[in-house]
């Protein structure tokens, strides 16, 4: 079976190609994935600083098993998506739910792009 053609990067006027399911070449992709996650701020100043990582292990030793495939949790998810550690829903706790770590991506990623990117 051919192979598809390598894809230009998107950034305008790079002459690189990017890997697939990228958008940039590597050169872009790290100054993207940079600027994206100083806009993001820290996963402390997001609300999950060590009151959380208490509260995660508190509550996946009460609730051990992905709701999703039955396998073993090892994230907290918001059930219904917060906008940053001062939103009400933040610490309800009916609104958490445990999630393997592939189920919680791909949770994530169907809900707002990934990576805190909106849809």
């Amino acid at each position: 079976m051919p192979y598809a053609p390598a894809k230009s990067c998107v950034m305008p006027g790079c002459p690189e190609y990017r890997a697939e399911g990228s958008k940039y070449c590597s050169r872009h992709a790290q100054q993207f994935n940079q600027v994206e996650q100083e806009r993001r701020g820290t996963a402390s100043e997001r609300g999950y600083g060590s009151r959380w990582a208490r509260y995660r292990r508190m509550y996946l030793a009460e609730h051990p098993i992905c709701v999703q495939c039955r396998r073993g949790a090892t994230d907290v998810d918001h059930i219904k998506a917060i906008r940053g550690p001062y939103d009400p829903l933040f610490w309800v706790q009916e609104n958490h739910q445990a999630l393997c770590h592939s189920c919680h991506s791909e949770k994530t990623v169907k809900e707002n792009g990934g990576f805190g990117r909106q849809k």
